[in-house]
């Protein structure tokens, strides 16, 4: 799977309107500071999106969206590609991780974390999931007048979302390959 978080914040749904040149155009905001926190992945098998909503990203929360995958995939065996964020590499996660695999070689660890080159979004087909969903919301703006409202159309957008690109190819070969 390939994994990322996404911080939606009011900010997210103003996008480019028509006006006057040269003219600011102010869109006003309720709250600057509402903000939510999702951990998204997407399987490379199936181009299924698992959205996962949390109170903020951190160790805590990581360890939770594991978790959360593992009853999504019962005895399998999760890889997730993701990138060097510091609750991927801390203590929770270094706790989780000893926990889970405790015991078992390399080759039947029940989670198996890898990171994406540093500096390097692009790689990540999970961001190109977050630009939809935020285009969508930019689209939507005039439906949204709550940040509850800007969630909901947020999150319900993306599961329903049948994404597909050619960066999936990057990490798992074509079907035909198989």
């Amino acid at each position: 799977m390939l994994e990322d978080e996404c911080h939606l914040v009011w900010g997210d749904v103003c996008g480019m309107v028509w006006g006057k040149r040269n003219t600011a155009i102010e869109v006003p905001m309720t709250n600057e500071r509402e903000r939510q926190t999702y951990f998204g992945a997407l399987n490379l098998l199936t181009h299924e999106f698992h959205l996962y909503e949390a109170s903020t990203g951190n160790g805590v929360t990581t360890v939770a969206y594991l978790q959360w995958c593992q009853t999504l995939y019962p005895d399998k065996q999760l890889v997730l590609l993701w990138d060097g964020a510091s609750y991927h590499r801390g203590e929770e996660m270094q706790k989780f991780l000893a926990q889970e695999n405790a015991g078992l070689p390399e080759t039947d660890w029940k989670v198996t974390c890898m990171r994406f080159a540093p500096n390097a979004p692009e790689q990540n087909p999970t961001e190109d999931v977050w630009l939809k969903g935020k285009t969508h919301l930019r689209k939507q703006f005039a439906l949204n007048k709550t940040f509850a409202q800007v969630k909901r159309c947020f999150s319900t957008f993306l599961n329903a979302l049948q994404f597909t690109s050619t960066k999936l190819s990057w990490y798992w070969p074509a079907e035909q390959m198989m």
